[in-house]
C-alpha cells in the first residue's frame, strides 16, 4: 500500500489527487493533509481519508477543524504544521500541490527526510532550482513530475539515452485569450480569464495560463528537471490540448505522450511510477478528435514567457524575481487593482528594477522574494 502526504489538499491537484486515491482505496493510504483556510473542505476529506494529521495556515482554522474532526486525527496550523505533515510521517510519497513559493520549505524538508516528491509546484524550482535538485541527489530522492507536460517529457524520455536529446517541447493550450489579439485584451475581466478552455485548474494557474507565465515557469522548471539548456526547451500552442509535450532526439525523430486534458492521468503516474494502472480518466479517440492543430510560439503576444526565458538564463535572483512580482500581480488582478495586461507591466517593471544578486540559501531567496513582492505591490 503507498502511503501519501498531500500539501494543498484542497486545491486543484489535491483533490484530484484524492480522487485518484478514491478509485482505488486498496491501493493508497492518505497520511497527511496540509490545506489553507478552507477548514469545510479539510475536514470532509479527513473524515473521508482519515490521515494521521492535517494541517491548516491559522490556528483558528486549526481550532475550528479540531471540533469537527475525531481525536485520533491530530490537527496543527502554519508553517510548523506544514513541514510536520510534510516531512513527521511515514508517508512514501509527498504530493506537493500548494501554489507559489511557499511550498518550497516543506518540500526540503520532505526531501530531508527521503519522501519521494510529486511535484505539482512549479515555484519550488523556479526559485530554489539549484538546491532543490542537489539537495534530492545528495539523499537519494526521486523527483516524479506531475505537471502534465513535464509528466510527459519524463515518460518519453523512459529508458533513452539523455546525451541523445536534441531538445524538448512543451505544449501550450493558449489559455483562455489564446484567440484574442493583444488589442482585444484590453479590458478583459477575471471572469473571463478564468474561463479555461480545456483544464480545471485554480485561479492563479489560470490566470498564469492566459499569460503563458505558466508556461514560462515549466520552462525554468523543464530546465532544472531535465537538465537542459534553455535553448533546447521550445514551446507549441497546441489548443487541443492532447499532445502534452514531446522529445526530439538528435536523429530527428521525435516521441510524444498523449491523452485528454485530464490531470488525474499525470497525478496517478507519479503515485505508481513505475506502474501504469487502469485511470478514473477516459480513454481518448483519435478519430472523434479528428484533428490537431500546432502553431509558433509569439512572444511579442506573449511577453510574460519571455520574461521568463530572460530570468532563466540571468539566473541567479532573477527567477525568484520573476516568480514573486508574477504572484503579486496576478492576485492584484484577481482583486480588480489592475487590468489584464497590466500583469506583464507589473512583473516587466520589476524586473527592470532588480539587479541580480547570489541565491546560495534559503535566506537569500526569501529576501529576493520579498523584495519583488513589495515593488510589485507598488508598481
Amino acid at each position: 500500500m503507498k502511503k501519501i502526504a498531500i500539501l494543498g489538499s484542497t486545491g486543484s491537484i489535491g483533490t484530484q489527487t484524492l480522487d485518484v486515491a478514491a478509485n482505488e482505496p486498496e491501493r493508497y493510504q492518505i497520511t497527511g493533509l496540509a490545506a489553507g483556510s478552507n477548514v469545510d473542505v479539510l475536514v470532509e476529506q479527513a473524515k473521508q481519508f482519515q490521515p494521521q494529521i492535517v494541517s491548516l495556515a491559522t490556528k483558528e482554522a486549526a481550532e475550528q477543524a479540531s471540533l469537527a474532526l475525531p481525536a485520533s486525527i491530530k490537527v496543527v496550523y502554519g508553517e510548523e504544521g506544514l513541514l510536520e505533515v510534510a516531512a513527521a510521517t511515514d508517508a512514501d510519497v509527498v504530493v506537493t500541490g500548494i501554489v507559489g513559493s511557499r511550498g518550497l520549505p516543506a518540500t526540503l524538508a520532505a526531501i530531508d527526510a527521503g519522501k519521494t516528491i510529486a511535484l505539482a509546484n512549479k515555484e519550488t524550482l523556479v526559485t530554489a532550482g539549484h538546491i532543490v535538485m542537489e539537495r534530492a541527489a545528495r539523499k537519494g530522492v526521486a523527483i516524479l513530475p506531475v505537471d502534465s507536460e513535464h509528466s510527459a517529457i519524463f515518460q518519453c524520455l523512459n529508458g533513452e539515452d539523455k546525451s541523445a536529446i536534441h531538445r524538448i517541447t512543451l505544449t501550450a493550450s493558449g489559455g483562455s485569450f489564446r484567440d484574442k489579439t493583444r488589442a482585444e485584451l484590453e479590458g478583459v475581466t477575471v471572469s473571463q480569464a478564468l474561463n479555461h478552455p480545456n483544464w480545471s485548474m485554480g485561479a492563479k494557474v489560470t490566470i498564469d495560463s492566459a499569460t503563458m507565465a505558466n508556461k514560462g515557469l515549466e520552462v525554468i522548471e523543464a530546465h532544472w528537471l531535465f537538465n537542459m539548456s534553455y535553448d533546447q526547451v521550445d514551446v507549441l500552442i497546441h489548443p487541443e490540448s492532447i499532445v502534452h509535450s514531446f522529445v526530439e532526439f538528435n536523429d530527428y525523430s521525435v516521441i510524444a505522450q498523449m491523452g485528454l486534458p485530464d490531470m488525474r492521468v499525470p497525478i496517478q503516474y507519479a503515485l505508481t511510477y513505475p506502474e501504469r494502472r487502469p485511470s478514473p480518466a477516459g480513454r481518448m479517440n483519435l478519430a472523434s478528435i479528428g484533428r490537431l492543430n500546432f502553431r509558433e510560439m509569439d512572444l511579442e503576444r506573449y511577453p510574460c514567457l519571455k520574461y521568463a526565458y530572460e530570468s532563466g538564463r540571468a539566473g541567479a535572483s532573477v527567477p525568484t524575481v520573476f516568480n514573486a512580482a508574477n504572484e503579486v500581480a496576478v492576485a492584484r488582478f484577481l482583486q480588480g487593482e489592475i487590468s489584464f495586461l497590466g500583469i506583464e507591466k507589473v512583473i516587466e517593471t520589476v524586473l527592470d528594477k532588480h539587479s541580480a544578486v547570489p541565491v546560495n540559501d534559503l535566506a537569500a531567496i526569501a529576501e529576493a522574494d520579498a523584495w519583488a513582492r513589495r515593488t510589485a505591490a507598488n508598481v
